[in-house]
C-alpha cells in the first residue's frame, strides 16, 4: 500500500499528457488542412481567386473532341465574352493564363479560353511536330513557309468550332463578346477576324512576331487585317521579338479608322520573351489594360448599357 499514492501520480501523470496531446494535434493539423483546401494545383486553380466559378468543358472541333475552361463574374448572366487563344506552347496551363482570366472576369466578362487540336489536353497533332514533318518533306524553302504559313489556317478551324460552341451557352451574351490572343494564338485571332464569325471586337497581341520573317505569313497577316469585319486593337511591346507586325498591319488596323487602333508600348522587362508573352497575359497586364477596355466600351458598351 506504501507504493499506492506513486502509482497514483504516475497514471495521473500520464492522463494529463494524454489530454494535451488530445487538444494539442488537432490544433496543429487544423491549419494544415484549410491550406491544402484552398490551394489547388495551379493548372486547375480559379483566376486568382477571383469570385464567380470555372468550368472545364469539352466540345467538338474540326475532327477531335476540344477542351477548354470558362470562368465567369458571380451572378447568372449573360456575360460579354472573352475568348482567349493560346500561343505556340505545347502545353498551355488548364484555365489559363490566371492573371488574364482575373482581369477579364473582374471586369464582368466570361473568360473561355481552350486548346486547339495537339495542344494541351486536346487530342491531334501538335502544330511544333507539324512544323517538322513539313521540314522533313519539303526542301525548297518557299514550299516550306507557304505549308508554315497555311497550318494556322488549319488550326482556325478549332477556333470556329469554340467560338459557334460557345454562343450557344446560355450564359453569354452573344450580342457582346470579344476575341484575344497571343503570338500564334494572336495570329488565330487576326484569322478569325477576317471571318467575322459574330464577334465584335478583336485583341490581337503580337500576332507572328516570332515568325515574322516567313513573307508567306505575312503576306496571309495582312490580308487578314486588310479584310477584318470588326475593330482591331493590335498591341506589341517595344522589346518583342519582332515590331514587324505592329510596323507592317499597324497602318492597315489604323487606317480603318477609330475605334480600330494598333500601339507599341515602352519594353516590358528585359528579355524579348517578358516584351512577348509576359507582357500581354502576365506582368504587363496594367500597362494596356485601360487601354483595351475602352476599346471595348466603345465597341460593345459598358456592362449593363443597352
Amino acid at each position: 500500500m506504501r507504493g499506492a499514492p506513486k502509482i497514483l501520480l504516475v497514471l495521473g501523470l500520464v492522463a494529463m499528457l494524454g489530454s494535451a496531446r488530445s487538444i494539442a494535434v488537432p490544433a496543429a493539423a487544423a491549419p494544415a488542412r484549410v491550406a491544402q483546401a484552398v490551394a489547388p494545383a495551379p493548372d486547375t486553380a480559379p483566376a486568382g481567386g477571383t469570385p464567380g466559378s470555372q468550368e472545364e468543358v469539352s466540345f467538338p472541333g474540326d475532327g477531335d473532341m476540344l477542351y477548354g475552361c470558362i470562368q465567369k463574374p458571380p451572378g447568372n448572366g449573360p456575360f460579354p465574352a472573352v475568348i482567349y487563344n493560346h500561343g505556340s506552347e505545347q502545353r498551355p496551363g488548364r484555365c489559363s493564363p490566371p492573371e488574364l482570366a482575373r482581369t477579364y472576369v473582374e471586369h464582368g466578362y466570361l473568360f473561355f479560353s481552350f486548346h486547339r487540336h495537339g495542344h494541351g489536353r486536346s487530342p491531334g497533332e501538335y502544330i511544333g511536330d507539324a512544323q517538322k514533318r513539313i521540314a522533313r518533306q519539303f526542301q525548297d524553302p518557299a514550299s516550306r513557309r507557304g505549308r508554315f504559313a497555311a497550318l494556322h489556317d488549319d488550326y482556325n478551324r478549332d477556333v470556329v468550332a469554340a467560338v459557334n460552341w460557345l454562343m450557344k451557352r446560355g450564359e453569354v451574351d452573344r450580342t457582346r463578346v470579344a476575341m484575344t490572343g497571343v503570338s500564334y494564338g494572336g495570329i488565330q485571332t487576326l484569322l478569325a477576324a477576317e471571318k467575322g464569325l459574330g464577334i465584335r471586337a478583336f485583341v490581337p497581341f503580337a500576332p507572328g512576331a516570332m515568325s515574322w520573317a516567313n513573307p508567306a505569313l505575312r503576306q496571309r497577316l495582312i490580308r487578314a487585317a486588310r479584310n477584318a469585319r470588326a475593330p482591331v486593337f493590335l498591341a506589341q511591346a517595344q522589346n518583342d521579338f519582332s515590331l514587324g507586325p505592329s510596323e507592317v498591319l499597324g497602318p492597315i488596323v489604323r487606317a480603318k479608322g477609330p475605334p480600330s487602333e494598333a500601339k507599341v508600348y515602352p519594353a516590358f522587362g528585359t528579355t524579348h520573351e517578358q516584351g512577348h508573352g509576359a507582357f500581354a497575359v502576365r506582368g504587363g497586364i496594367p500597362i494596356w489594360s485601360g487601354d483595351v477596355f475602352a476599346f471595348l466600351n466603345k465597341v460593345m458598351g459598358k456592362r449593363g448599357a443597352p
